[in-house]
């Protein structure tokens, strides 16, 4: 059942109240003060009449009725003083979480120093320092070879310029992507995506062990995998163009955060490279730390040609970047423009973040926290028999619902069918106690947690507590269609093999 667009009353665990201390409602100044007390006398209305104005697009707001008005770190407060802790993170957009003070310190020296805010391509102090803040970061090889582009302030904008440039550089059009692949929401980067219908792209199986493809999992499944894109390549109709390039997610995030095998990265790097096919990885939601990396290739060892970035790149201010081989380097002076490439604050806070990460070793700390919390919640499979796989990589963690009663979705060794209505429950339930979480997968049917990288161990101990219980709530609840026990291991269900 989906959470209304009401506000939603707390139970059993009360999200936390605003409590007094530096940051209370006694510290914060009058006109603060007095705005926040107007909203929260609003409240109410607030969900409502946004429900009528705003367009049936709207997401988030269907799922989680919250009224934020002041956030730091992992935490939202809404108008009525509750606290949420938020593994949301703006869809993984806040590295550092809200309002990091470096952060706030860079936007507010750039706005203290009068340097314009918008300038298109122009060069500008801000920018430089935040072009060699980012090859700083990058995998050398590709850092020695770089040109950056500036496009659009968008994931979807920076794919669709990764994709006009290969075509351009190699002359052809076709492009290799895959099942589950999420690059974007306008026209031109649909073409890439799974579930588009109209396309000028292949559709190849990534791999993955839980719901594998051909049924086997592990190392065997990722070598049919990359068997089959092979052939692909190798079987095409005599006649039949080179593709422009290939588009990958090292992790996918919105197919239900499914880790590539390093292996099988690997392999796509050698089937590309001996066939000149550009390699493009869209480290859109993967970068700055998220997966224990500060590049998701980097557990690889993979160099692309092509880098899409974008999210958590700008310090939660909109930005995209393609980062590129020079030999590539054909754009046509105002190709892939926008309007919006020079956003200044961006790169100042963009700047802010990268050097925060790299100086501060938070991407090793996502490693060990994620490693963590994958050996805590991983159990949940045995003990919920709705819960049917746990997976992630770094502070990029997935937990799928399945429905245990119903028989498998294609055989009778395969895994239980999805069960989006159970992942709502959780989501809802987790709000309740004060949680914020995100949904994925090609059903809906994976909870996701993308905290930031910046979040305690302390604050770790709270989300899983709260994120278990509230699992616990769903399974009890419907104790009789989705029981819990200490089950065996399905048959079937092929073991976990991590990086490959």
């Amino acid at each position: 059942m989906a959470v209304t667009e009401s506000a939603v009353a707390p139970v059993g665990r009360e999200p936390e109240r605003a409590r007094s201390g530096p940051e209370s409602e006694r510290a914060r100044p009058r006109r603060e003060r007095d705005g926040a007390r107007a909203v929260r006398r609003g409240h109410g209305g607030v969900p409502r009449s946004q429900a009528v104005r705003d367009s049936t697009a709207r997401t988030y707001a269907r799922s989680l009725p919250v009224v934020p008005v002041r956030a730091r770190g992992l935490t939202v407060e809404d108008a009525d003083g509750r606290r949420y802790l938020d593994c949301l993170s703006g869809a993984g957009t806040l590295a550092l979480g809200h309002n990091h003070p470096v952060v706030l310190e860079a936007i507010r020296k750039a706005l203290d120093a009068g340097a314009p805010v918008h300038v298109l391509d122009l060069a500008t102090p801000a920018k430089d320092a935040f072009t060699t803040e980012l090859l700083r970061t990058l995998p050398p090889e590709l850092a020695a070879r770089a040109r950056v582009r500036f496009c659009g302030p968008s994931g979807t904008d920076a794919v669709e310029a990764a994709c006009t440039l290969v075509r351009a550089a190699t002359g052809h059009t076709g492009m290799l992507a895959f099942t589950g692949a999420h690059a974007g929401l306008t026209m031109g980067a649909l073409e890439a995506p799974a579930g588009a219908r109209d396309i000028r792209a292949a559709r190849l199986p990534y791999p993955q062990d839980y719901r594998c493809p051909f049924g086997i999992g592990g190392e065997r499944g990722a070598e049919l995998a990359a068997r089959w894109t092979e052939s692909v390549l190798d079987d095409a109709e005599p006649g039949t163009p080179v593709p422009a390039g290939m588009i990958l997610e090292p992790v996918q995030g919105e197919g239900g955060v499914l880790p590539a095998p390093d292996g099988w990265l690997r392999r796509m790097r050698s089937l590309t490279a001996a066939r000149s096919i550009p390699l493009i990885v869209d480290e859109a939601r993967t970068g700055v730390g998220r997966t224990g990396r500060f590049w998701a290739v980097e557990h690889s060892g993979v160099v692309p040609d092509v880098m899409v970035l974008s999210q958590a790149i700008g310090g939660s201010l909109p930005l995209g970047v393609v980062v590129h081989r020079d030999d590539l380097d054909v754009w046509r002076p105002g190709t892939q423009a926008g309007a919006f490439r020079g956003n200044q604050l961006a790169m100042a806070a963009g700047a802010a973040t990268l050097a925060h990460v790299r100086q501060n070793g938070l991407a090793d700390r996502a490693a060990a926290l994620g490693a963590r919390i994958l050996a805590q919640l991983r159990p949940l499979t045995e003990r919920f028999a709705c819960v049917g796989d746990v997976r992630g990589r770094g502070l990029m963690i997935g937990i799928e619902m399945v429905t245990p009663d119903a028989p498998p979705a294609s055989d009778d060794i395969g895994p239980p069918p999805p069960a989006p209505s159970l992942a709502t429950a959780v989501q809802r339930e987790c709000l309740r106690r004060g949680l914020i979480v995100d949904l994925g997968g090609s059903h809906a049917g994976v909870v996701r947690l993308l905290p930031p990288l910046t979040i305690t161990d302390e604050q770790t101990n709270a989300v899983l507590d709260r994120l278990t219980d509230a699992i616990d709530s769903v399974a009890a609840t419907a104790a009789a269609r989705f029981p819990v026990h200490p089950a065996p291991a399905r048959a079937g269900r092929p073991a976990r093999v991590p990086g490959g």
